[in-house]
């Protein structure tokens, strides 16, 4: 475990999947991990901070409530999201105007202003269609390792329509292409390709201005990556570890605000 010379600020990206945690000193990452989110959210959280250093917390994620509510004894503090991913962006390439997050059961877009500041964004968090769930769901009805699914999708040979993004009904419709005789890595391309047109709908909404970010776990994914470069016909930044730039964003927030202010309480709420 890390020893610091200086306080240290932990970011904690507590998501429906995964759970990240990022130390700093100063600017300086010391210290990464992440574990599954489980069951027990909080148990995971007790785990990822066993052993570290006395530090102030920022939490963010759906998960961040319930850590403000179960360590009142830690110098705990909360960020939303759309905060803690503009702040990891900016920091990680300062020129970054457009980021992108897709993780296990939301999708956000976030358009920001050339200081780094969230200009305007959308948030889709009430259907896991579009986001890592409808793609882990799809893997699983096709057979296909979840870590595997993007690249299978890129064998296809052909590109069809999937007309449903109901993870249920998309179901469906993958059975009956796939009994008419269909690729099933045909029918990876078109669900794949539905994910992106929805996100691409949410990302005009708030205004793609180049460059643009890809973060969340889905950014480990070459389809999507590949499928959104082709549709905003501009490549897209993927971070070495894009499912960290919450976790960062957080803690890079905590450094600059030593105490919380009311816009941060504000935020947690």
């Amino acid at each position: 475990m890390p020893s610091l010379d200086g306080p240290g600020i932990i970011g904690l990206d507590i998501g429906s999947r995964s759970i990240e945690l990022v130390l700093l000193e100063g600017t300086q990452v010391v210290y990464q991990a992440k574990l599954p989110t489980t069951f027990d959210p909080l148990a995971q959280c007790r785990r990822l901070l066993e052993g570290l250093p006395p530090a102030r917390i920022v939490a963010t994620g759906y998960g961040r409530k319930l850590l403000l509510e179960n360590l009142k004894h830690h110098r705990v503090t909360a960020i939303t999201e759309i905060q803690a991913y503009a702040s990891g962006a900016h920091h990680l390439y300062p020129g970054v105007r457009t980021v992108l997050d897709i993780g296990g059961q939301d999708t956000k877009a976030i358009s920001l202003s050339e200081a780094g500041k969230v200009a305007k964004f959308e948030m889709n968090d009430r259907c896991a269609a579009g986001t890592g769930k409808f793609l882990e769901f799809m893997a699983t009805a096709l057979q296909v390792p979840l870590e595997d699914f993007g690249g299978f999708a890129l064998t296809a040979d052909r590109r069809i329509q999937i007309n449903s993004m109901c993870t249920v009904f998309a179901e469906s419709e993958a059975t009956s292409l796939m009994a008419r005789g269909e690729r099933p890595a045909n029918i990876a391309l078109g669900l794949h390709l539905a994910i992106v047109q929805r996100t691409l709908a949410m990302l005009r909404r708030v205004g793609v201005v180049a460059p643009v970010l890809f973060a969340g776990g889905v950014a480990h994914n070459p389809c999507v990556q590949t499928m959104l470069e082709e549709h905003l016909g501009m490549p897209v930044i993927v971070p070495d570890q894009p499912d960290l730039v919450g976790a960062l964003g957080a803690a890079l927030h905590g450094g600059r605000s030593r105490r919380p202010t009311q816009t941060e309480t504000a935020a947690a709420s």
